[in-house]
């Protein structure tokens, strides 16, 4: 009761950083796990309903457990499988089969910009000038990521489509902003994530159509880096490490950690998966895109951080959705 929580003040803090690092390295390293299957022949919807399939039948028993979630909070679950699992992914693994990983994750990295034009220009709440430079930071270090000054140097579809999951995620955070500060009424997160992936999977499964999926691609290895690796154990690895670990370590370490600590490591993510790509894919970057991608990510953590609050201190755009939705969770 009280001890625990006064052991978890300082030691906690400790773990909940470690904890976070550790789903940083999950979360970043499923667009490296997800490439080579994708470049072995496995569409990328495919490889994404794969992901979340797997996820939710893993998550499976926090569903049952809290089966009284469809119920209260209906729209909030239809959101975060729609938007935060089906949408995300989607348009994340989309973009790696076209654009590099850590362009994609960067760009994606837009979402706390564009949530800030959403609370300025449709809510017409006032935003700081501190988020404002961080808009502005982060959008002048996409440009030098996507090399403007030579016309785009990526394929203009695949950057579309990592947009895409930008906006996939500024739809979470306005959704969580509207309707997740319920009080004690507040959905427990692992039971969101669990309904959420759920939702996802069904989504998925009318329009990535599973069963033209080329299954005899996971009986074989693919090429990391022209290291052969079991596809299955990429798989696995998406599934069990890339999501289901990486949500509830995220979950966890969040709740004990500060907003702007969040933020940190969430740029971590983008970071991590760059690095990850460079080291096992060969997708290297220039020194400008390198310079582009630091800017892009001080620019986010800035906007993060400096995001108007409704009520107390509680920022609208702060991390990833499943951040968002653990720091709404009253403590335990």
């Amino acid at each position: 009761m009280h001890t625990s929580e006064s052991v978890g003040g300082r030691g906690g803090r400790g773990v909940g950083l470690g904890l976070a690092l550790a789903s940083a390295v999950a979360f970043g390293g499923s667009g490296v796990a997800a490439k080579p299957l994708i470049e072995a022949g496995l569409d990328p919807l495919h490889v994404v309903w794969l992901r979340v399939t797997g996820a939710a039948v893993v998550m499976l028993p926090l569903a049952v457990r809290h089966r009284a979630l469809p119920r209260r909070h209906p729209g909030l679950l239809a959101g975060f499988g729609l938007l935060a699992v089906a949408g995300v992914q989607a348009c994340y693994f989309a973009a790696i089969s076209r654009v590099p990983v850590g362009v994609a994750l960067l760009v994606e990295y837009l979402a706390p910009a564009l949530v800030l034009g959403w609370v300025r220009f449709v809510q017409r709440r006032p935003v700081t000038r501190a988020a404002a430079l961080g808009v502005v930071l982060a959008v002048g270090g996409l440009a030098c990521v996507v090399e403007i000054w030579s016309g785009l140097g990526f394929d203009a579809l695949g950057l579309l489509l990592a947009f895409g999951a930008a906006c996939c995620q500024v739809g979470y955070f306005v959704l969580s902003d509207r309707g997740g500060d319920a009080g004690d009424d507040a959905p427990d997160p692992l039971g969101v994530i669990a309904y959420g992936l759920l939702v996802g999977a069904v989504l998925l499964t009318a329009v990535a159509r599973p069963w033209n999926l080329d299954w005899p691609v996971l009986t074989h290895t693919v090429p990391v880096n022209g290291t052969p690796v079991s596809a299955a154990l990429l798989l696995a690895w998406i599934v069990l490490v890339a999501t289901v670990l990486a949500y509830v370590t995220g979950i966890v370490a969040v709740r004990r950690l500060s907003p702007q600590v969040a933020g940190v490591v969430a740029c971590l993510e983008a970071v991590l998966a760059t690095v990850l790509a460079w080291v096992l894919l060969g997708e290297r970057l220039s020194a400008p895109q390198v310079a582009g991608g630091a800017v892009v990510l001080v620019g986010a953590f800035i906007a993060q951080a400096s995001a108007p609050a409704r009520g107390a201190a509680d920022p609208v755009a702060a991390g990833g959705p499943e951040r968002e939705l653990s720091r709404r969770e009253p403590a335990a």
